[in-house]
């Protein structure tokens, strides 16, 4: 089985698609964080080193906010987004 068919299947489940819903914002980070450094055109380590810290760092970084295990501070995402010629802006947006 494929995996989108896989996923396709899974989120036919009604709790299973409520918990992938309830993670779309990290997902869209994510995409902005990885996004954005390809963009850049720079390496995990490239990154690292212009935010005086080791590749790992930001490889766990960009993996934390699919793991839920870590929530990266906003001075982190700051940093890393100053690492690649770019700025971190939040919005509230409304549900209504």
């Amino acid at each position: 089985m494929k995996h989108s068919d896989l996923k396709e299947k899974a989120l036919k489940r009604k709790k299973v698609k409520q918990e992938y819903d309830a993670l779309e914002p990290e997902f869209s980070l994510l995409r902005e964080l990885l996004k954005a450094r390809r963009n850049a055109g720079l390496s995990q380590a490239e990154v690292a080193s212009k935010m005086g810290t080791k590749a790992p760092a930001i490889t766990r970084l960009e993996s934390s906010l699919t793991s839920g295990k870590h929530s990266p501070s906003i001075a982190t995402l700051k940093k890393y987004a100053q690492a690649l010629g770019c700025h971190l802006e939040i919005k509230l947006i409304s549900d209504h």
